[in-house]
């Protein structure tokens, strides 16, 4: 099916060759491919992706907002109460929504640390934020402070696989402050062990006076991102999930309604959970499998602001 026709009369010209750019660039599909998608022929596919680069709608990131992401940005404000709101095209083809989703979220990000103001942000982690921060163009955020909202440590001993503070520091030039612990303790005597140490204790003092969040989100289904890098095991998995379990933010697991679990495992998270302080998160997700754990978390008013992408906001809409 054509996700916007030629014949569409609210598909300007401009949109369309943004689009098919779009398409072309990020989600990298053939001509042939994207004529399919669009419901034109190739030879327009070919004309509109021409169109796009001699208009300079293409400098790695595309420059022309689209109206209908626009307008889903505007629906999505309304109906939640959002502060932020980005809607990343499809890219179309099935292919991964994180390609498009990170180029759309790289310059929101770069514009928080171009404030003048000098703010602590705080960041989780995760395959999303680690996507988002490669795309980000090198800024001089020297002035500002990052700190890490959970532990950095996985049950083997080694580096999560998506840390993303340090990467972050390197292409802001902001001073970080790591949580180098276990992201969960073995234990409530293990967790009174780590959030006792001071520097762990200075590390979240200081996310909780963050004046930001900026967050992923984790589904709780088969694939989800704690059970699937190795931090539960399947009954802790089941058992979570018969109890309403839709998704986590930072590790710390929450219910349908967006509500944080009072259960052990919850009680052994070492990292800071939020929203803490009044402070705005935001949260930069998109795909089929985010939709159940979004819906929660919105549900809850853990939210404040949301980077997603066409389809992933349709389905909350």
């Amino acid at each position: 099916m054509a996700l916007s026709g030629s014949d569409d009369p609210d598909v300007s010209p401009r949109d369309l060759a943004a689009r098919a750019a779009w398409m072309s660039h990020v989600g990298g599909l053939t001509q042939d491919q994207i004529a399919r998608e669009l419901g034109i022929s190739r030879q327009r596919a070919q004309r509109l992706v021409a169109r796009a680069i001699a208009e300079g709608l293409i400098r790695v990131r595309i420059v022309h907002p689209i109206a209908s992401c626009l307008e889903l940005e505007k629906n999505l404000k309304k109906k939640f109460g959002f502060r932020t709101v980005r809607v990343s095209p499809d890219v179309g083809g099935g292919a991964d929504p994180l390609a498009g989703l990170a180029l759309t979220a790289a310059p929101v990000i770069e514009h928080l640390f171009e404030a003048n103001d000098e703010n602590v942000i705080a960041v989780g982690t995760g395959r999303t934020l680690r996507a988002v921060v490669e795309q980000m163009q090198r800024i001089d955020g020297s002035h500002h402070k990052l700190v890490s909202l959970n532990g950095n440590v996985a049950p083997d001993g080694s580096a999560t696989a998506y840390e993303v503070i340090v990467r972050l520091s390197e292409k802001t030039s902001a001073p970080y402050h790591p949580m180098p612990v276990p992201l969960i303790a073995e234990s409530p005597a293990d967790l009174e062990r780590y959030i006792s140490l001071p520097y762990v204790a200075a590390s979240r003092k200081l996310a909780e006076s963050a004046e930001i969040a900026i967050v992923g989100i984790g589904q709780m289904g088969e694939n989800a991102p704690l059970y699937v890098d190795g931090f539960l095991s399947d009954e802790e998995l089941a058992e979570l999930r018969a109890a309403d379990a839709a998704g986590e933010i930072v590790s710390h697991i929450f219910d349908s309604q967006g509500r944080y679990l009072d259960h052990p495992i919850n009680r052994r998270m070492v990292g800071v959970r939020v929203p803490v302080n009044g402070m705005p998160v935001l949260c930069i997700a998109a795909g089929a499998s985010k939709v159940p754990a979004l819906r929660a978390a919105i549900r809850g008013g853990l939210l404040a602001g949301l980077i997603t992408d066409e389809t992933t906001a349709k389905a909350l809409l």
